[in-house]
C-alpha cells in the first residue's frame, strides 16, 4: 500500500490528474472514505484532466454520471445508496466495466464482483486539520501497481 498525503485540495487535485494521465480504458478506480473526505474532489481533478470542468458532483441519486471526453468515456458512480452487488448488477453497472474509466464511490460495497486489476483509494480525515488528507492507495494487478508506483512524487499549494 502506497500513501498520499494532501495538504490541501489542489494537493487532491494534482494527484487524480496523474491518475487520470496514466489510465485507460478498462480501469476500475474504488474511492473509499467516510463522507467529506476528499472522494469527489478526485472525481473533479480526474475529470479536469480530460477538460471536464463543469461542476462535479456525486450521482447519489442518479448513481453514475457519464462523462464523454474525446480520449474515452469517464463514468462515476456513486453506490452508496445500493445495499448489495445484485443491485449493481441489475442497474446494469458491470456492463460499463469495459467500455471507459470507471471511478466508483463507496466502491467497498461492491468490490468482490469488480474485475481483478482495480486501484482502491481510501480517504481519510484528519479532523484536528480539515485541510489535511491521508490517502492509502492500493493496486491490484501488475500494471496498475507499476502505475501507481510511478505517480507519487510532489505536490503544490496555492
Amino acid at each position: 500500500m502506497n500513501t498520499f498525503l494532501s495538504y490541501c485540495e489542489n494537493d487532491t487535485l494534482d494527484f487524480a490528474k496523474k491518475f487520470a494521465s496514466k489510465l485507460s480504458v478498462g480501469d476500475i478506480i474504488i474511492l473509499s472514505g467516510d463522507l467529506g473526505s476528499g472522494k469527489t474532489k478526485f472525481t473533479q481533478g480526474f475529470l479536469e484532466y480530460f477538460g471536464i470542468y463543469n461542476e462535479i458532483s456525486s450521482p447519489t441519486f442518479t448513481i453514475v454520471n457519464e462523462y464523454n471526453t474525446p480520449k474515452m468515456p469517464i463514468y462515476h458512480f456513486d453506490i452508496y445508496r445500493l445495499s448489495s452487488p445484485n443491485e449493481f448488477y441489475e442497474i446494469g453497472g458491470t456492463d460499463y466495466f469495459d467500455d471507459g474509466i470507471c471511478i466508483i464511490e463507496w466502491g467497498e460495497i461492491i468490490e468482490k464482483i469488480i474485475p481483478a486489476d482495480y486501484i482502491k483509494i481510501t480517504f481519510n480525515r484528519d479532523f484536528s486539520n480539515n485541510d489535511l488528507r491521508t490517502l492509502n492507495v492500493e493496486a491490484y494487478g501488475e500494471r496498475l501497481q507499476n502505475i501507481v508506483k510511478n505517480i507519487f512524487d510532489g505536490r503544490a499549494c496555492d
